[in-house]
This record gives structure tokens, C-alpha cells and sequence, in this order.
């Protein structure tokens, strides 16, 4: 299917449903960039796996990968999951893949943004993004469903949904002169308003502390639920996230959401701070734009996990906090099986579990449910 669209679905009577929303399947694509994985992304690889498998108790898992790396993702992955041939400029599914929308009918179309790579000739990440850019296309002809193109540059980590109308970003990322500068603020709440069908926006100031996606909000916090937010906390005055969470959590907790809610603030721990070893600087191709240097502050956070279906998939890293961030989570999911999933080595790319996966929503009603 995927014919364009040239309405918006807010107008036609979809929206953009939450994560914790019934889900058909998640979708991932293979890490193979010697730039920014590291020994051609066999550790990467290995928790990409992890993340997969986890993944695939609740929901089918589907994944892309190009002709050359095909036949070594397809003996790495098991059986069940879905390997299909879609080539990419790297793995980072969350933010290249389709933003599905759904209606109450239970019909289901996706949005499909504008890719610059994290900020295109400014800043971006890497010099060429065709590839990323024609992947949320592509990935609703494999579902079957219609698409928006949206005239706007966003990546799907720099937005979080409730479901209800609300919405939370950063102005860090989606006001940053890299992404749209020829919009105004309100310019861009209005295409927010019109290709997710919300009524609220809540802007954060800044996502985690060096998180080179210009901060995007999946990074630093969670919809965990209506009217309830999982937010990183730092409880040390002289790290730099201090500040970053300590406004984050003023913010969110003088606003209401689209409903008029006061929101619940569920704290999580930072993992670390960690930093990039020496090794771990090591056998990468030169770049100039993702660059990884020994000593590096690493974008660490439990925040980064994936809602589906009735589990809970979060990033553990060997460190003391990881128990806490596990019961936290727990407490905050009680009826979801929590899965923990080592995680360094996708972190060390730039991003963690939520950022490699992308969900399609399930087609029913959700008056089903």
C-alpha cells in the first residue's frame, strides 16, 4: 500500500497512541556502521540480540538489514523474528522508522518525517542520509498502510505521547537551529498538533547531559502511563545532570497534561556517570562527526527502556543503581514482566534500548481493550 496522503491525521481522526497501547510488532534494524560500532558492531550486535529476544516474549520483533549483512543477522537472530531487506545509514529505528497513527475504527496510517541525521550539515551525525530518510516509507508498505509525509525535521526519541492528547519534547532538540530553523516555536506545536492529534505540549528545557541528539526526551524521561512520567533524577550538585534533571522535574511538576492532571513523578537513579574506555575508543573507522574519544561522559539512562505489550524492556549496565532502576520500574509497571538487558555497548553508539526500536500499533479498536 503506503500511497501518500495529502491531509494530516488529526484531520482525518487519528492519533498518535501511547506506548503502553496494544502493539502488533516492534521493528529494529542491524548495527554495521564501523564508525560508530566497533569491530564492525560484533558487540553491538550481541545486544541488539538481547534487546530482540526480549522483545519477541511479548511482541513480534521485525528487522532490517542490508543485501551484504543479511545472511549474518538472519544466523544471529532467532527463527521467529522477521529479517527483511531494507538498507539503512545506521540502526536507529526509533528515530528513522514511521510514527504510526491510529483511529478509533481500528484503521492504523503512519507519519513519516524529514531525517537529518541529528542535525544535517550543522551538526548531523554523518555526511549521507538517504537511506534513514526512506526507511518510515518503506517500513508502512511492509505494514500496509497509508502515509503522511510531514514537513518537519524530527526524530521519534524527541517526542513521548500519553495517548490523551499531551505530548513532552525538549527545546534543546526541536527548537535547536540544526532541525527547522525557519519555524517558530508555535509553528512547530501546530504540526505536532496536526500529525499526532495532541492538545498539549510540554517543552522540557534540555534532555541528559551530553547526549549528542541535541537531548532528545526519551532520554531523560518516560510516559509511563496517563498522568504518570518516569523521569531521570541526580541527586549530586556538582554533576552537570543536576541542573538538567532538577528543571526537568520543576517543569513537570507545575504543569498538567491535555486531561488537566497533575502529573505523578516516578524518579529513577543516573546509572554512573560512565565514561568511553580506552578500549572501547578503539578499532573504529575515523569520523569526523562521531568522533569517540577515552574519557567521553557517556548519554547513560534507565529511562531509555520500551513499553510492549505486557513487558517492559530496560537497560542494565554492571553498575550498583541498575537494582534500583529495576524496582523502581517494577513498582511502576506491576502488572509487566520487567526485563533487564546489558546494554553498554549500545549506549556506547549513542543512544540505548527505546532508540534501536520502533512500535507498530496494533489495527483494531482500541474500545477493545
Amino acid at each position: 500500500m503506503s500511497s501518500t496522503l495529502y491531509t494530516s491525521p488529526t484531520l482525518d481522526g487519528f492519533r498518535m497512541p501511547a506506548e503502553h497501547e496494544p502493539q502488533d510488532q516492534v521493528w529494529m534494524a542491524w548495527p554495521t556502521r564501523e564508525d560508530n560500532w566497533r569491530e564492525k558492531g560484533k558487540h553491538a550486535q550481541a545486544e541488539f540480540v538481547a534487546v530482540a529476544t526480549a522483545i519477541a516474549q511479548s511482541t513480534k520483533v521485525t528487522f532490517i538489514v542490508d543485501d551484504k549483512h543479511y545472511e549474518q543477522a538472519r544466523l544471529a537472530l532467532h527463527d521467529q523474528i522477521r529479517v527483511i531487506k531494507i538498507p539503512s545509514d545506521d540502526c536507529w529505528m526509533r528515530d528513522i522508522g514511521a510514527t504510526y497513527v491510529i483511529n478509533d475504527l481500528g484503521e492504523r496510517r503512519a507519519n513519516s518525517w524529514q531525517f537529518n541525521a541529528w542535525g544535517g550539515e550543522l551538526d548531523g551525525l554523518y555526511d549521507s542520509w538517504e537511506q534513514d530518510n526512506a526507511v518510515a516509507e518503506k517500513m508502512a508498505a511492509v505494514t500496509d498502510d497509508y502515509v503522511y509525509q510531514v514537513p518537519l525535521i524530527l526524530e521519534g526519541g524527541s517526542i513521548h505521547v500519553d495517548g490523551e492528547g499531551t505530548l513532552f519534547t525538549t527545546e534543546e532538540c526541536l527548537l535547536h537551529p540544526s532541525r527547522n530553523p525557519h519555524l517558530s516555536k508555535k509553528e512547530i506545536e501546530d504540526l505536532l498538533k496536526a500529525y499526532l492529534s495532541v492538545e498539549k505540549i510540554v517543552w522540557l528545557k534540555n534532555g541528559l547531559y551530553n547526549d549528542e541528539t541535541n537531548g532528545h526526551v526519551d532520554n531523560i524521561m518516560h510516559v509511563v502511563r496517563p498522568g504518570v512520567v518516569a523521569l531521570t533524577d541526580c541527586e549530586d550538585p556538582s554533576d552537570p545532570q543536576y541542573a538538567i534533571s532538577k528543571a526537568a522535574l520543576k517543569v513537570l511538576s507545575e504543569t498538567v497534561d491535555a486531561k488537566g492532571r497533575t502529573l505523578d513523578i516516578i524518579k529513577l537513579p543516573l546509572p554512573g556517570p560512565l565514561f568511553v574506555s580506552e578500549d572501547e575508543a578503539k578499532n573504529l573507522l575515523d569520523s569526523d562527526s562521531m568522533n569517540r574519544q577515552a574519557g567521553e561522559r557517556l548519554a547513560a539512562s534507565y529511562a531509555n527502556f520500551l513499553i510492549t505489550n505486557h513487558s517492559v524492556i530496560f537497560p542494565t549496565f554492571g553498575e550498583k543503581t541498575d537494582d534500583h532502576a529495576k524496582d523502581t520500574l517494577q513498582k511502576a509497571f506491576p502488572n509487566h514482566n520487567l526485563i533487564g538487558v546489558y546494554a553498554r555497548n549500545i549506549l556506547l553508539g549513542g543512544g540505548n534500548i527505546h532508540c534501536i526500536t520502533q512500535q507498530v500499533p496494533m489495527k483494531r479498536s482500541i474500545k477493545e481493550f
